[in-house]
């Protein structure tokens, strides 16, 4: 047993205390068995194992709800040529241009990278959605690999795309049927398995009912819709229909898909999201930096559509795009007083009931009976701190660099900012490899 001291604990419990001056919280196994104060809990335990928060907030672990492990190589590179002035052209010239070259070996390199990094920053499960046409078969497989060793929670999916041709589409839609079969029959509590798609202006119809025939109703699908308005335009154009309204007409909405984006969809379509119980993740930086558009949160939110927040790979720092979020909202709206409850909504509530259509134990809350998945952040305030006001702090006074202790399902991973069972700089030197090994590929020259 473990017993996490000596900070300032924040429950996210609506049940119960949500706020300790002195709290601990202790866990067992992978679950955590008790939270109350210090005193209590030393009292109680006086056997269990101490982690020190030295002075620090104890809180739920962070749930990022749409990243992309493929990008992960891609900090600080440029490719020659490539000077993107639309969406497509972003696409095109970048990511599809990075997937082409990654094969399994860099798939690895670039999970390591990724999770890594989100341990770092106190992400404890992720929703991804991969990519690699280098080498498609075996990537999921390889992924969750590094999952089980890195210790984070993660919900996979290859991203089906008729853009490389028939037989990469077929071999993208094994990929999902192979893993989700795979997932069923393991049934290991820390993995879980959707069935993935690119936008709509790159799946045609047949690709859509040989995804939906290789699925059988197994699982939901992690899908990319309305992020630019090419997907509107396609849609329109080639099929009559607006890219929500064609996802319904071959079954894909529902409560266990999550649409990434969802910039550019009307009301009627929000209505139909939110009549099918389908999830939406938002993921403002990135589409601020891709120039696609603001995501309408606030319409989204009246509708009733469970919205959660990812970052698309932009950063693995949840802080950040929580505070990007409220801006981009409130630049959008031109009014300063909306947004803050819908964003933090997305992030501290959402986000773990999105994880809760996929993962058997409860997350983003500091319980008894809840995962044992719980981090320490590094932040000493200097005004009033309560739970009170505990999202104005996270907004304006903390980032994820912070995070100094992590804790996923009662494995230890990180303890003040030290990596557990890890050799980081044998990882960055063995991602560094791979990444020049990609660089390379791409610009043709050696690094």
């Amino acid at each position: 047993m473990y017993l996490i001291t000596n900070g300032r604990l924040i429950t996210r419990d609506p049940q119960g205390c949500g706020y300790y001056p002195q709290g601990a919280v202790a866990f067992d196994g992978t679950t955590i068995t008790d939270v109350g104060t210090e005193a209590e809990l030393r009292a109680r335990y006086p056997k269990a194992r101490i982690l020190d928060a030295q002075g620090g907030v104890i809180m739920p672990a962070f749930i990022n709800a749409h990243t992309h492990i493929y990008s992960a190589l891609a900090r600080g590179l440029s490719i020659a040529g490539n000077n993107p002035t639309n969406f497509y052209e972003v696409l095109d010239g970048t990511w599809w241009a990075i997937d082409r070259c990654l094969t399994l070996e860099g798939t690895r390199a670039s999970a390591r990278a990724l999770m890594i990094d989100c341990i770092k920053q106190g992400v404890t499960t992720i929703f991804d959605h991969h990519a690699s046409y280098a080498q498609i078969p075996g990537s999921l497989f390889a992924i969750a690999e590094c999952a089980k060793e890195l210790g984070i929670r993660s919900c996979l999916c290859y991203e089906v795309s008729d853009r490389d041709g028939e037989e990469k589409c077929l071999e993208a839609i094994a990929e999902n049927e192979s893993f989700i079969s795979w997932c069923a029959k393991e049934q290991d509590p820390m993995l879980a398995a959707m069935f993935g798609g690119h936008a709509l202006f790159t799946l045609s119809d047949r690709t859509f009912e040989r995804m939906v025939a290789a699925n059988n109703g197994r699982t939901g699908y992690h899908i990319h819709v309305s992020e630019g308005m090419n997907d509107v335009y396609d849609s329109l154009r080639n099929y009559g229909r607006r890219p929500v309204q064609r996802l319904q007409d071959h079954g894909i909405l529902g409560e266990k898909t999550v649409l990434g984006h969802c910039i550019h969809v009307n009301r009627a379509e929000m209505e139909l999201i939110a009549e099918t119980g389908t999830m939406v993740v938002n993921n403002p930086e990135s589409n601020m930096g891709n120039a696609v558009g603001i995501c309408p949160v606030l319409q989204l939110h009246e509708h009733g559509v469970l919205l959660g927040m990812g970052t698309d790979a932009y950063t693995n720092d949840m802080l950040e795009s929580l505070k990007v979020a409220l801006c981009s909202q409130r630049a959008n709206a031109c009014l300063p007083n909306v947004a803050w409850g819908e964003v933090t909504q997305m992030l501290f509530a959402n986000n773990p009931r999105i994880a809760a259509r996929y993962f058997p134990q409860e997350l983003g809350v500091l319980r008894p009976g809840a995962a044992a998945d719980i981090i320490v952040m590094d932040y000493r305030p200097y005004t009033p701190f309560s739970d009170e006001n505990i999202d104005g702090h996270m907004l304006f006074g903390m980032t994820g660099r912070q995070c100094q202790t992590t804790v996923a399902a009662g494995r230890v991973l990180m303890y003040q900012r030290q990596l557990v069972d890890l050799d980081e700089e044998a990882e960055n030197a063995h991602i560094l490899e791979a990444a020049k090994e990609l660089w390379g590929a791409l610009n043709h020259r050696s690094y």
